[in-house]
């Protein structure tokens, strides 16, 4: 079941509200001694996360199907990096990596349990039937919950950074529909003026496929911060041609774009330098490490503002994190 982007908080009669997490979308499979985490297109994961799996298997009912969201919090936060260096070749990496870094599970809906199939239930039943089978503790525990909205738009403020990137809003008389956006979500989002430090090509010749953005540190130094590739497609021609005479053999002096990573495929990810005079506003919803954790969004040209302004220091620094906060919430929203 999806959710649908919307600008502020729904409120109203028949509405409850949960953060939104940081973390890899994942259906639990509970069946006796085996436990499946699937991800949203149905890939398993449970190689990936051994940790969870056994801790599954501790403290859930013999057959149970739950829907939620694998995390692994950090000293800042919960820490989405964590999560994807998990996805690893190396059975001994994993290994290593379960134990140092150990993932948990939130659950925010039960689908089944034994043999009933839950899912054409309202949410208020299913709700009930989740404080039931999953008890709160440190790693695993229900996603909490409020029927407030003001009291939703104090999570939604005191969560921002510390790995929760908004709310989601329910209906409570609503089944679970798969694949359809009946929930809907309200996310963080924040502008930065950066400045343009390269391309890629677009699919059309002679087009920019996305700009590449960096900022500087305080040591003047100029690092690789994120993309953006919000044009149409006339826009990408002109821009081609506008950054063609731009072009040099080297801009980021820090952190560069990546060529490849392991999520490309095979995807050709080279680019081109071009001098870092363009100065652009974007509008980002959330960072991950030194860098935008999506794609950001084109907003206006800054002619107005010199390259060396744009900062590392204009970016929302996390804020202190407790998992035995949002723990304790989840205890209380039972």
């Amino acid at each position: 079941m999806l959710a649908e982007a919307q600008e502020t908080i729904p409120r109203g009669e028949g509405w409850v509200y949960e953060p939104k997490w940081d973390g890899f979308r994942a259906i639990v499979f509970r069946d006796e001694g085996s436990v499946r985490l699937s991800s949203r297109n149905s890939q398993p994961l449970e190689r990936y996360f051994p940790e969870v799996v056994e801790g599954l298997k501790a403290v859930l009912p013999p057959r149970c199907v739950l829907d939620g969201e694998l995390v692994i919090p950090g000293p800042r936060g919960l820490d989405f990096e964590a999560l994807q260096n998990r996805i690893h070749p190396a059975a001994s990496r994993v290994t290593m990596l379960s134990t140092k870094t150990p993932a948990g599970f939130t659950a925010f809906d039960a689908l089944a349990l034994g043999d009933v199939d839950l899912r054409p239930e309202p949410f208020s039943a299913r709700r009930r039937v989740l404080l039931e089978v999953l008890p709160a503790s440190t790693l695993y525990f229900p996603t909490p919950q409020t029927s407030s909205a003001d009291e939703a738009q104090r999570w939604f403020e005191e969560f921002e950074g510390a790995g929760c990137d908004g709310l989601i809003a329910r209906r409570l008389e609503l089944p679970y529909a798969p694949g359809k956006r009946v929930m809907v979500k309200v996310k963080h989002h924040r502008t930065a003026d950066v400045v343009v430090g390269g391309f890629r090509e677009g699919k059309a010749p002679g087009s920019v496929g996305a700009l590449l953005l960096g900022v500087y540190d305080d040591d003047g130094v100029f690092h690789h911060l994120g993309h953006t590739s919000s044009f149409k497609a006339k826009e990408k021609v002109e821009l081609f041609e506008q950054l063609k005479p731009m072009v040099i053999e080297r801009s980021f002096t820090g952190r560069a774009p990546d060529v490849k990573s392991r999520w490309s495929q095979g995807h050709d990810s080279s680019w081109t330098a071009i001098t870092p005079t363009l100065v652009c506003e974007v509008r980002y919803d959330s960072m991950l490490g030194p860098r935008f954790r999506h794609a950001s969004t084109f907003l206006r040209w800054r002619l107005d503002k010199s390259p060396q302004q744009c900062t590392f220091g204009q970016m929302l620094p996390p804020r202190p994190f407790s998992l035995e906060r949002i723990v304790a919430l989840a205890r209380a929203s039972g």
